[in-house]
This record gives structure tokens, C-alpha cells and sequence, in this order.
């Protein structure tokens, strides 16, 4: 009498999920790979990430450097990245006909500048595989037997399965976590990362569009700040330097309820006497209108708010500022405060921080501590990273680590 095959079922049809099933079944033949997706839609985030283009990864080959883009879950990364790292990525996409290119700020993208490069590749990969891919089935619960396989209950039908990948992406609702809660896991808090600052109704956002290369950007009474380019949008600050702060501030931000006071160097990193000394240095040999002549090189419009809200009139010439409007001036640039009153998050592409308590997994395999046999990839772990790919690396990483794990105890 022949054994009947063994079934892994994955719970999630998002990266991670596709991840973690083409690498178990390319190298399991005889193993039955099930894809369990709740709503119609398949890699619904591969799709829409990098305005449509899929930021893979970043191009980022030394781990001690990587990890310090994740402000959840590095220590972790650290040894998950040791066995799959940026380059086996790229070399795993490359064997497969995708090759990536590298962009100036570091991201990656695959070289047609489509996510549907990556999402064809996964598709493709778990047809030829025999991926078994089933689309609006949402698991209500899961238990287990008592031949410690695991029953798993969605809205179809019931399904079970020798082994269980939890690879259900981040959420903002405790709910989507109870069946991983009930087989008796922690959920972290769940709290929004990467967001935007909300200014109400501040004069700033009349600016809306307007950028500057370099600004750095803190939360008062925190020791969170980071640098990087600054946009001005029609409902406060975002860009870069800010979607990083708030990925590393997530928490302090949850706490003050989104209410906090927020300092920008719209110079960047230059200190408060090196502005002092050039503006002074200006005031000093030229005679031209100070609304004419912007300094530390920035848009022509952002430079006349700044100098009104020194009070200087637009008439004044650079040789007849005072102190005080020396010293306004010097404070907007090196120091300028913005009270923040709530966020903004993208709905398609939200980062969440929170989920799975690091240490109820093995991360030399990703299995849990608690349950045999369940094992965990991507951001429904509490670990989430700062935008340009690395919430994509951990996916991969961790997905890939679940895989070979599996593997080792199917052979």
C-alpha cells in the first residue's frame, strides 16, 4: 500500500505565500502544494508596489548594513539573511529569465519596469510546479488533530494539511490574526508604519508639490530623526525622510495619538552656525532683494515662504536685514516646528508593525516554537522594514528559509 503524499498548505497568495510555495514544490515532486487566498486577487502587492514597477529589493550585499533598514525584527534578519541574502534573490530571479537592474537611490527593479514581470514569473513558476492556487478561500479557523495534522476551516470547505505556512501579509485588525491567536501565538500591538504627517490647514501645504533634496526631520521630545529628501503635500510632509521616521517612530506616534511636535533642518545636516555664518556672509556683500536670492539652493517658491515667515518684507535688500530677522530666518531653516495632527497611509501598500511575537519562532527555520509543523514568512511576523524593497527582502527570505526547512523534514 502506497503512503499518501504529504500536503502543505499555504495560507496567503501574496509574496511570502508564492515564495515559500514555488520553492517547496521545485524541489518536493511528490508533495501536494496548496495556495489558500481569501479575496480574488493573487500577489495583489507585488503588483501595485513601486507605483506598478515592483521594487524587489535593494541593492544591499552586506547584512550588518541591511538589517539597520528594518526597525522591527533586524536582530532576527540577521541570521534569516545569512541564509538567503540580496544576491541569492537576485541570482534566484535570474535563473528564472528575470533579470534586475539597480536604480541610483539603491532600490532594484526587474529590467522591464513592470510587476507583472515578477507576478507572471510566480504564476508560471507554481503552474509548472503544480502549485495548487485557490482563490476566495478565507480560513475562519484552524485545529488541530490528533494525528497532529492540521484541519483547516474556510468559508468553502474544509482542507487538510500535513504542514501550515502562515503567510497572510500585515493587517491593522486583530481579527484577520485569531486563528494564529487560538492555536495559542502572541499578536505584537498592531500599529500603522510608513505614513505620511498630517499639518491641517497649514499655510505650508499651499506648497503642495515642491521638494527639497536634503532636509532632516525629527519628533521633539523622541531621539527619532532621519534625513532625506522632503515633499510638501496638500495635507502636510512626506517623502523619503519621512516615511522612514515614521517606520522607526511607529510606536512613540501610536502613543501620542498623532499628535506631536515636529523640527525640520530644511538644510539638512548643516549646523545652526553654518547657516548663521552664510546668511550672514550674504547680508554683509550683497544688496539684492532677499526674496530674489534663495539660498542652500532651494525652490523659489518654498525660499519667499520661508523669508515671509521671518518677516522680512519682499522689498528688503540682503544689507539692510536686522538681528532679529537674521536670527528668524536662521531658526526657520535650521529649526522649523510643525505641529503634527494625525497621518496619512497609503491603503494599497500599508506597512504594519506588530504581529507574531519574535520570539515564538525558530528563525534558523521559521517554524514555531509553540505548534509543530506551523510555520511563518513575511510581514505577519512583527518585523517590518522602511520603504525601497526591504519589506520584499524579508519576505523572500523568510519564505525561503520556511521552504528549505520543510524540505529537510519531507526527506
Amino acid at each position: 500500500m502506497t503512503q499518501k503524499r504529504k500536503h502543505i498548505v499555504i495560507i496567503g497568495g501574496g509574496a511570502s505565500g508564492f515564495f515559500a510555495a514555488i520553492n517547496i514544490a521545485e524541489t518536493n515532486k511528490d508533495v501536494k502544494v496548496t495556495i489558500l487566498e481569501k479575496s480574488n486577487k493573487l500577489l495583489s502587492k507585488v503588483r501595485i508596489s513601486g507605483g506598478g514597477r515592483c521594487n524587489v529589493t535593494h541593492h544591499c550585499f552586506d547584512n550588518s548594513e541591511l538589517i539597520k533598514n528594518y526597525p522591527r525584527g533586524n536582530k532576527e534578519l540577521k541570521q534569516v539573511f545569512s541564509h538567503f541574502s540580496v544576491s541569492d534573490l537576485i541570482d534566484w530571479f535570474k535563473s528564472r529569465g528575470v533579470k534586475l537592474k539597480i536604480e541610483s537611490d539603491g532600490r532594484m527593479f526587474p529590467e522591464s519596469n513592470s510587476s507583472e514581470t515578477i507576478v507572471n514569473c510566480f504564476l508560471n513558476e507554481a503552474q509548472k510546479y503544480n502549485v495548487e492556487v485557490l482563490i476566495n478561500h478565507e480560513v475562519t479557523s484552524v485545529s488541530m488533530q490528533n494525528d497532529s495534522k492540521f484541519l483547516i476551516h474556510t468559508l468553502n470547505n474544509d482542507i487538510v494539511a500535513d504542514y501550515l505556512v502562515c503567510s497572510i501579509g500585515g493587517h491593522h485588525q486583530l481579527k484577520n490574526y485569531s486563528f494564529i491567536q487560538k492555536l495559542g501565538h502572541t499578536i505584537d500591538t498592531l500599529i500603522p508604519s510608513l505614513f505620511t504627517i498630517n499639518l491641517p490647514k497649514h499655510p505650508i501645504t499651499s506648497l503642495m508639490g515642491l521638494s527639497v533634496k536634503q532636509a532632516n526631520i525629527k519628533v521633539l521630545g523622541t531621539k527619532h530623526q532621519f534625513s532625506g529628501p522632503l515633499l510638501i503635500t496638500h495635507w502636510g510632509l512626506s517623502g523619503p525622510a519621512v516615511l522612514k521616521l515614521s517606520a522607526f517612530a511607529a510606536l512613540d506616534f501610536f502613543n501620542k495619538n498623532y499628535e506631536a511636535d515636529i523640527s525640520v533642518n530644511w538644510t539638512g545636516k548643516k549646523a545652526e552656525e553654518e547657516i548663521r555664518a552664510e546668511i550672514v556672509e550674504t547680508s554683509l556683500k550683497m544688496k539684492s532683494l532677499v526674496i530674489n536670492t534663495s539660498l542652500f539652493d532651494f525652490p523659489k517658491r518654498l525660499w519667499e515662504y520661508f523669508v515671509s515667515k521671518a518677516d522680512i518684507q519682499p522689498h528688503k535688500p540682503w544689507n539692510e536685514l536686522s538681528k532679529k530677522q537674521i536670527n528668524s530666518l536662521v531658526q526657520i531653516l535650521f529649526n522649523d516646528v510643525y505641529h503634527m495632527k494625525g497621518k496619512t497611509t497609503f491603503k494599497d501598500e500599508f506597512v504594519t508593525a506588530g504581529g507574531v511575537n519574535l520570539k515564538e519562532i525558530d528563525f534558523k527555520t521559521m517554524e514555531s516554537k509553540l505548534v509543530p509543523g506551523l510555520f511563518f514568512c513575511g510581514e505577519v511576523i512583527n518585523i517590518d522594514g522602511i520603504t525601497g524593497g526591504f519589506n520584499f527582502q524579508n519576505a523572500w527570505s523568510t519564505a525561503w528559509i520556511a521552504a528549505n526547512s520543510l524540505t529537510k523534514k519531507l526527506n
